[in-house]
């Protein structure tokens, strides 16, 4: 016997099936990270605001992921806007960018703090963003 479906639930027969080839969801994490759930070594320092800047170019043969951020990060970009662009979670992409990070194929810099740089913040720089976020 079935379980009662809701009024608002689609006769199974329309609802998507993935195909075998096309993992989904919690099953197309574990298989980009090889089942690890979180970073090691240097990449568990990363946060969202860390720059990620490509050292190589992408190599045959290398996972999607891996190409796509390098191509991605030839010039520096936050692992915030990588994750958005990749449309990715942010532990998930912490683990691709640990195996970047191990093979040295790029590298993370740490935002620099206003008050360790001398001075307030840039105005300038704070005005292009606010341009940018009222563009979206």
């Amino acid at each position: 016997m079935s379980a009662p479906r809701r009024p608002t639930d689609p006769p199974p027969s329309s609802r998507p099936r993935p195909s075998r080839g096309d993992p989904q969801g919690l099953e197309r994490y574990y298989v980009l990270t090889g089942g690890r759930s979180g970073p090691g070594g240097s990449a568990s320092s990363l946060d969202v605001a860390t720059l990620i800047v490509s050292r190589t170019a992408p190599v045959p043969g290398m996972q999607h992921e891996h190409e796509e951020i390098l191509r991605r990060c030839r010039d520096p970009l936050s692992v915030a806007e990588l994750g958005a662009h990749l449309g990715l979670p942010f532990n998930i992409l912490a683990v691709l960018l640990a195996d970047l990070l191990e093979a040295g194929r790029v590298e993370a810099r740490d935002p620099i703090p206003a008050h360790d740089a001398g001075r307030g913040p840039d105005l300038a720089l704070l005005e292009e963003v606010l341009s940018g976020l009222q563009r979206l």
